[in-house]
């Protein structure tokens, strides 16, 4: 079966817009056209971005700990020292706030580094550039990563350059599997994640028109039912509805859905329609819109990658214009931007 193909430069330029990125300048010295695939553009851009923090120096913040000393600092523990009778000993026991390197987010960063140098499919030479990395840091401990590690990682605007590089490591935690002999770690396709890649393609979508397209503002929205009902208690079972991207001006008014899917068309090469279930759902967000929003200039699209051909089809339902169309993401990064915007324009 067919897949979609992106090359590696424009799949990071997927990931740096869905993630806000694109404009902070790391997508044009990464050596992405360099690099033979993501997992070895991620560890380029990982030890990098750790290169610079190094230069910097690594964040440090306070963390809480209960230390026996004889020179007494910080909250005396006096329950602490009267049931281990501390005393006894010569000690005091203290709570302490203790400036320290190690912190979750460089935590994080020691342990996929780590992860990528056990990486079969990075590159010796890059394999060893970490190894040089990690043995610059110290003072920070090892830890075993988790899903739920990520959401506990809390910056402020001074540790602002971490936010990029935590999403780098997110990824790599998702992408990198055992590999069969159980000694190091294979890096998993994000284009065969079925959950990752249509939330990244739409994330993308909504941050590129929020970006590039002047005039509009871009984002999600949640849409209320216009609905009645005998009981009012029972709208509470109606589905809660969200766009996945709402492109507004003054007077204008856009829904814009993205799908990421192997074929932007169902039924054979004889018999080839519109996704029903695709066409369904925007009709409705449409309905909504024309009623909530009369005096505004309404429309709608569907955006899917492009597998194997270039799709343009536009029509009038329900007396609203509609198009649906694809996007070639194999094409030159230049190319994508101007035809995203020629989309809408």
């Amino acid at each position: 079966m067919s897949q979609i193909k992106i090359p590696v430069r424009n799949l990071y330029y997927l990931l740096l817009y869905s993630w806000g990125h694109f404009k902070s300048g790391v997508a044009r010295d990464v050596g992405a056209d360099e690099s033979p695939d993501l997992p070895n553009l991620l560890a380029k851009v990982l030890n990098d971005g750790v290169h610079r923090l190094l230069r910097r120096g690594l964040d440090r913040g306070y963390i809480d700990t209960t230390e026996e000393t004889r020179s007494p600092r910080g909250k005396l523990r006096l329950d602490l020292m009267t049931k281990q009778q501390t005393l006894l000993r010569g000690f005091a026991v203290c709570d302490v706030d203790e400036l320290t390197f190690n912190v979750l987010h460089n935590q994080i960063l020691l342990a996929s580094l780590k992860n990528m140098v056990a990486c079969n499919g990075v590159k010796l030479s890059l394999r060893k550039e970490l190894q040089a990395t990690l043995r610059r840091i110290s003072g920070v401990s090892q830890i075993r990563l988790t899903a739920d590690l990520f959401h506990r990682v809390q910056l402020s605007r001074n540790t602002a350059q971490y936010g990029f590089l935590m999403r780098v490591c997110e990824l790599l935690f998702h992408s990198l599997l055992p590999d069969d002999k159980g000694t190091g770690s294979r890096f998993h396709s994000i284009l065969e994640d079925e959950i990752r890649m249509p939330a990244l393609f739409e994330d993308f979508l909504r941050n590129f028109y929020r970006s590039e397209l002047h005039g509009f503002t871009a984002g999600g929205e949640k849409m209320l039912w216009i609905a009645t009902a005998k009981n009012e208690a029972d709208l509470a079972f109606l589905p809660v509805m969200y766009t996945d991207i709402t492109l507004r001006t003054k007077d204008q008014t856009i829904v814009v859905d993205a799908k990421y899917y192997k074929n932007a068309l169902s039924g054979g090469r004889d018999k080839e329609k519109v996704i029903s279930k695709d066409l369904y759902q925007l009709s409705t967000y449409l309905a909504h819109v024309r009623v909530r929003e009369p005096e505004q200039e309404i429309s709608g699209m569907l955006i899917y990658p492009v597998m194997d051909k270039n799709i343009r089809l536009n029509y009038q339902l329900l007396g609203i214009p509609v198009k649906i169309a694809t996007v070639d993401l194999s094409a030159e990064w230049p190319d994508i931007h101007t035809e995203l915007l020629s989309l809408v324009e």
